[in-house]
């Protein structure tokens, strides 16, 4: 029996295209999966496969053929055996090469998936005063401030007190709030992870200071057996209101066991809120964010971003909220999406690719979990390519869960392979040229983007 071979709908939004090219004649035979046809769309160009086995009996369409409407028969299939003659001749309102297409029967088409909708507010008010501020410094204004208004925050941790912070992020605090408060702690992560996450069990606030990410490998047990767990594992009676804080991710020269990224362990674990800011606005507002929730936050700051200076808006109570990634950059071409010190090789690459003609979009993830995957969802249906960056390895990165998701949600606006930038698949080495080997590019972050839209 003949089967009419339709036009394609190659995407949700699609209604009409240009026939290309045939890779078929009449009389050949075809099966499943045999590419028999090109045809371009206003996105890109797709090769056309059987679904079924047969002869192709006849072809109604000629090849470059514009205006093809979606549905409208192009070909006929005939069975091994059935007379040519049997299959229906080529309609003589069958457009032709450089002619509009014929109108077709009207067919309900698939609906295309809506943008999503995304909180893109401002994070604070048009006009308000702004003053550069460092990191480090919005850091320890965003804990003294949450200390002034609630008695039972306190911070703990290595040299947190007499020596201020290994990176000086305590600088002030134990003359403002003495010693009950900015606790100095002996070197045993585990034991003062484990006091404290018993602290926020009985409703204090703590603020637990890693002098490294690293270090906190020792108290990885009190981070994801107790405190992420206990709000469920006690049906909601009891939680830990707390925040683990500290540089993450590589430094400069401090070897394999000081340079991890710990951004894609923590975020796979409920129970966990991970935040990893970039800039001194960011570091404040979010650590005030993360010292009020009342579930454990695992805090990711950068060694090399303490020193950087950033606009910081003059508020009394700024902070900004879970969830909701800022747009640093719009563009048309394609997104970048980081997070953390990866903005920096994410903005330095969208500069230097607008020189040469490519407009990209730069989102700052700003927290893991939650992530605000309706931001980067909207901004791919707009450009329709994607490239992630993040200092960490490149197997079960943050990187290759976005791209999963983008894949899930939002296919059929994909016009090219989500590539995922991370680090290289190996220890830090300790050798300067070679820890540049390892760490994640700008030039990286350009070869990316020129590759997605295929400059």
């Amino acid at each position: 029996m003949a089967t009419e071979i339709l036009m394609p709908a190659l995407s949700p939004t699609m209604e009409e295209g240009t026939l290309a090219k045939w890779l078929v004649k009449e009389g050949d035979t075809v099966k499943s999966g045999d590419v028999m046809a090109e045809i371009e769309t206003d996105k890109a160009t797709m090769e056309f496969e059987a679904v079924d086995e047969g002869i192709i009996g006849k072809i109604l369409i000629s090849e470059g053929s514009e205006g093809v409407k979606v549905n409208t028969p192009i070909a006929v299939l005939v069975e091994e055996g059935e007379s040519l003659d049997a299959a229906p001749a080529a309609s003589k309102e069958a457009p032709t090469a450089g002619a509009p297409a014929a109108p077709a029967a009207p067919v309900a088409a698939a609906a295309a998936p809506e943008a999503p909708d995304v909180d893109d507010s401002p994070d604070w008010p048009e006009g308000t005063e702004v003053v550069k501020t460092t990191v480090r410094e919005a850091l320890r204004d965003a804990m003294a401030e949450e200390m002034r208004g609630n008695e039972n925050v306190f911070l703990m941790g290595e040299e947190v007190a007499e020596y201020e912070g290994a990176y000086k992020i305590s600088q002030g605090l134990l003359d403002e709030f003495g010693p009950k408060r900015v606790i100095d702690t002996p070197i045993t992560e585990h034991g003062f992870a484990g006091i404290a996450t018993g602290a926020a069990f009985g409703g204090l606030n703590p603020i637990v200071e890693f002098m490294t990410f690293n270090f906190a490998m020792q108290a990885i047990d009190q981070i994801i057996n107790s405190a992420a767990k206990t709000l469920y594992m006690s049906g909601g009676q009891m939680g830990a209101p707390m925040v683990f804080r500290g540089p993450n991710g590589a430094a400069a020269r401090v070897g394999a066991q000081h340079s991890q990224d710990y951004a894609a362990w923590y975020m796979q674990v409920p129970g966990l809120k991970v935040v990893m800011p970039y800039s001194a606005s960011d570091a404040k507002g979010l650590l005030k964010s993360a010292i009020r929730d009342p579930n454990p936050v695992i805090f990711l700051e950068n060694e090399i971003l303490y020193g950087r200076s950033f606009d910081v808006p003059k508020m009394d109570d700024f902070t900004v909220p879970f969830g909701k990634a800022r747009i640093w950059r719009e563009g048309s071409d394609a997104t970048i999406v980081s997070f953390g010190i990866g903005m920096q090789y994410a903005l330095e690459a969208a500069e230097k690719l607008a020189e040469e003609g490519i407009s990209t979009e730069v989102i700052d993830l700003r927290t893991l979990r939650p992530m605000d995957l309706p931001t980067v969802i909207k901004s791919v249906m707009k450009t329709n390519r994607l490239v992630t960056v993040e200092e960490g390895w490149p197997q079960g990165s943050v990187g290759s869960y976005i791209a999963s998701e983008v894949m899930q949600q939002a296919f059929d606006y994909l016009d090219a392979p989500v590539i995922t930038c991370t680090g290289k698949d190996v220890p830090m080495p300790y050798a300067a040229n070679l820890e540049r080997h390892a760490l994640i590019t700008t030039d990286e972050v350009v070869a990316a983007v020129k590759q997605v839209t295929y400059r």
